[in-house]
């Protein structure tokens, strides 16, 4: 036999020392195995399989002193003597101060305080403020007019006992919830029939009340539509055409009961935006010439385009029917043989851009209308129409003084 073998064999642990050893390393690993975590009954008990220490209590549990002066309300401060000091501290992680939050508020670098729901300045504070679709376009922009005294009219002016309480109205038109709404009214940001109303009970009729709020005209009626159509290439601008051309209503799903106005024209070769409505108050003014509403085009021809040539389109050029110039010009993007112009101008000539450009010697190679007063396409695709937001609608009623 090999001396691995040997030392191997049972006979060498067949004796008595080593047999008490064998009992002992036993007992010894499962009383360190309780003392270790181990989770049986017997362990709990004490001791460990063997072990011959006699069972000790435990010891009381030390109480947590507080001081009775910041003790919390219920007694609890009365309890306990000393801490003591193997007292195992909180796991609770201290507090981690922001930048500046010890600053007082205003002072550079201070904390900037968290909006209030409702305060000025908030989402919910701001007419329409929560509408899921359409632009959030700003502040609205009026037309300039003579600026009189806007005086508080009392309650009995403006009160419509058969009529519906102000900020139900506007709750119901959607402009915020009925709470801020009347906050609204007694921050003097409300006029009724171009009156600022302060006061809660007022009532008013639906039908005929004109309503802003911070400027914003609130649109009433339901039964009115306003819509923007991208207008593809080929198609002419007209609801029907008798020699068969793809037309505004091929691309309108649903047949509304009333007639939709286009407001103003675009050539067949002209791309971009149309407004479509039914109502008409709107459609006059927005093609009327003592309004100006500004649109908005991109125009492509062939480049270099010469320095001089922008100054000259805004001081004005001459037409056969007479002189027409742009509001302002801009360099977009130049290409190798193309270049790539924005021009803003408020006339509503019969293809006035196209006329300014072959004027000057460069004739359009694209045109497209990419905004009509505050209303703009974004990234509306080709060929689709979509509904105005109600914040959209009152920048454009704003925008002609409406």
């Amino acid at each position: 036999m090999t001396q691995a073998g040997r030392q191997g064999s049972p006979r060498k642990g067949s004796g008595r020392d080593s047999t008490e050893r064998n009992t002992s390393q036993r007992s010894t690993s499962q009383g360190g195995a309780s003392g270790g975590g181990f989770r049986g009954g017997a362990a709990k008990r004490g001791g460990g399989f063997g072990s011959d220490r006699p069972h000790r209590a435990p010891k009381p549990r030390e109480e947590r002193f507080i001081d009775p002066d910041q003790a919390p309300a219920g007694g609890q401060g009365s309890r306990g003597a000393t801490e003591p000091k193997s007292a195992k501290p909180s796991s609770r992680k201290p507090a981690v101060r922001k930048p500046g939050a010890k600053k007082a508020p205003g002072t550079p670098g201070a904390l900037k305080p968290k909006p209030r729901t409702g305060a000025p300045g908030a989402a919910a504070s701001r007419a329409f403020g929560s509408e899921r679709f359409g632009q959030n376009l700003g502040p609205v922009r009026r037309p300039s007019r003579k600026k009189g005294p806007r005086g508080e009219v009392p309650q009995s002016e403006l009160h419509d006992a058969d009529g519906v309480r102000l900020q139900k109205v506007m709750a119901s038109a959607g402009v915020a919830s009925r709470r801020v709404c009347e906050e609204m009214i007694a921050e003097g940001r409300v006029e009724v029939d171009g009156q600022v109303v302060t006061e809660l009970g007022v009532r008013v009729d639906p039908k005929t009340a004109v309503i802003h709020v911070d400027g914003l005209r609130i649109q009433l009626d339901e039964n009115l539509v306003y819509m923007v159509f991208n207008k593809p290439k080929g198609v002419v601008s007209t609801m029907e055409d008798p020699e068969g051309r793809p037309c505004i209503s091929d691309f309108l799903r649903h047949q509304h009961g009333e007639r939709l106005f286009h407001v103003g024209r675009l050539d067949v070769a002209t791309e971009g935006l149309l407004l479509l409505t039914n109502d008409g108050e709107l459609a006059n003014r927005l093609t009327h010439p003592s309004y100006e509403v500004p649109k908005t085009y991109l125009v492509q021809v062939r480049g270099p385009f010469p320095q001089g040539i922008g100054a000259q389109l805004k001081e004005g050029v001459e037409l056969e029917d007479g002189f027409a110039s742009v509001d302002s010009f801009r360099l977009v993007d130049s290409t190798p043989g193309h270049v790539l112009i924005e021009v803003v101008l408020h006339s509503g000539k019969n293809r006035i851009v196209r006329r300014l450009f072959d004027a000057v010697g460069f004739p359009v190679l694209r045109l497209v209308r990419v905004k009509v007063g505050p209303i703009g396409l974004g990234d509306q695709r080709q060929g689709s129409i979509r509904n105005l937001g109600k914040q959209e609608v009152g920048h454009l009623l704003a925008s002609v003084g409406l």
